[in-house]
C-alpha cells in the first residue's frame, strides 16, 4: 500500500475517494525510562528510551490506519498526518490519519 503526505502522488491518479482512515495508539511512560530520563535532564542528551517509544507508537498507529484502509479496499493512503495529545499523566496518544484512496 502506498502511503504518502502529499496529496497527490505525480504520475499516478485517483480513481476513487474512499474517505478519511486513521489509527492510533496511547503508550504509557516506562518507569526504567523515566528514571533515566530524569537522569538526562541533569546532564542533557537524547532521551532514547522516549524516542524508541514514540517511534515504536507511530509504526503502531500507521499500521492500525493501513489496516483500516485495506479493510475498505484502498490501495494508498494520501495526506498523512501525525498528531499527538496527552491522555493522562504519563501517557500519551499518537494519532495518524489521511484519505484513503484507489490509485491506478
Amino acid at each position: 500500500m502506498l502511503i504518502s503526505n502529499l496529496e497527490v502522488i505525480p504520475g499516478k491518479q485517483v480513481v476513487k475517494h474512499l474517505g478519511l482512515v486513521q489509527g492510533s495508539t496511547v503508550r504509557a511512560k516506562h518507569v526504567g525510562r523515566d528514571l533515566m530520563a530524569g537522569l538526562k535532564n541533569v546532564f542533557g542528551g537524547e532521551l532514547k528510551g522516549y524516542t524508541e517509544l514514540l517511534q515504536e507508537s507511530r509504526e503502531e498507529a500507521v499500521e492500525r490506519m493501513q489496516e483500516q484502509a485495506q479493510a475498505i479496499g484502498a490501495n494508498a493512503i494520501l495526506n498523512v498526518r501525525f498528531s499527538t495529545s496527552s491522555v493522562a499523566q504519563g501517557a500519551a496518544e499518537i494519532f495518524a490519519y489521511g484519505t484513503a484512496v484507489i490509485m491506478e
